[in-house]
């Protein structure tokens, strides 16, 4: 499952980015979302803002580190499902099993298709008052040729089709996801960019784990969960928030201490439902200065996603 946020990077050569280029974008992309989320201008070359995740992933605060209870998956006649200890290293693989087990529903999507998607957004604000809500549909040219129209809380873009250069970091072409490895130790050191083992290194790793599972797209067998399997490999992954509410089902989180994203993941059957952020709006105060005020949870839940001809097309 993923969400509807597109990641864009360059690449100097048609076949794809290089190692070097792929770092050089992603670095450039993680200080354009500090940056942002800051409400500073960024500084040097101007960076558009569709390379950029959105406002709303900005500033996951720190929550229970380690060990908490969940629900562990039982029979399904059981009505009253048994309580034990896990972890998140427990809660990941758990879900990928899960999604060996569902399987793909999807086609595979042509080149020249468009990804339907609604995605369910909540957020509520940390001190008290009104939760918002809203039910965004877009659709997304597949390999980004034609244009796309992306619906962001409740409001309609039209983006252009890719620049000659550009290119969508995962991919969301069906072929170039093909080439990502699904044995989890590989995938892993993808993620990890190649570097050796470090708070750092995994940090990425996480990061290009979120990124991949945000979207969309579709899967080819056994990559999501391989990349379950990669990040449940991570030594500081933690659970989060196991008393969220996402779309009616109580959800428990895997995050990365000093990461702004949460999986979100169900308790009893350990479906992958979403990501859970915490956001700001940016102040400014003065003339150059700013501050983050409106503190809020957001949570985003796909509810559907479908391989379309055209724009307005859905079932």
């Amino acid at each position: 499952m993923d969400e509807l946020t597109r990641v864009r990077a360059w690449e100097a050569a048609p076949d794809g980015l290089s190692d070097q280029a792929r770092a050089a974008a992603r670095a450039r992309l993680r200080t354009a979302i500090d940056e942002e989320s800051r409400g500073i201008a960024f500084r040097g070359r101007a960076l558009s803002r569709r390379l950029m995740f959105r406002a709303s992933l900005a500033g996951l605060s720190a929550a229970a580190v380690g060990v908490t209870v969940v629900v562990a998956r039982g029979d399904e006649d059981d009505s009253t499902p048994r309580l034990r200890t896990v972890s998140a290293t427990e809660v990941l693989r758990r879900a990928a099993e899960r999604t060996r087990a569902q399987g793909g529903d999807l086609p595979v999507p042509r080149d020249d298709q468009y990804f339907y998607t609604k995605t369910y957004i909540t957020r509520t604000p940390l001190k008290g008052g009104r939760t918002r809500t809203w039910t965004d549909e877009s659709w997304m040219s597949v390999d980004g040729s034609k244009p796309s129209l992306r619906e962001e809380y409740g409001k309609v873009h039209h983006d252009p089709p890719l620049g000659e250069h550009e290119v969508r970091w995962p991919p969301t072409v069906y072929s170039k996801l093909q080439k990502l490895p699904t044995d989890p130790d590989r995938l892993l050191d993808q993620f990890r960019f190649g570097q050796k083992v470090s708070p750092e290194a995994d940090r990425h790793a996480f990061m290009e784990g979120c990124m991949l599972m945000m979207g969309p797209r579709v899967m080819p067998p056994g990559l999501q969960a391989a990349a379950f399997e990669a990040l449940s490999k991570l030594p500081r992954i933690r659970l989060d928030y196991d008393d969220v509410d996402v779309d009616g089902r109580s959800a428990v989180g895997v995050s990365y201490p000093e990461l702004d994203w949460t999986f979100l993941f169900d308790r009893r059957t350990y479906d992958y439902l979403g990501l859970r952020t915490k956001g700001s709006v940016p102040k400014k105060v003065g003339k150059d200065d700013w501050v983050q005020s409106g503190w809020y949870w957001e949570t985003r839940t796909l509810q559907d996603i479908q391989v379309v001809d055209r724009i307005g097309q859905h079932g």
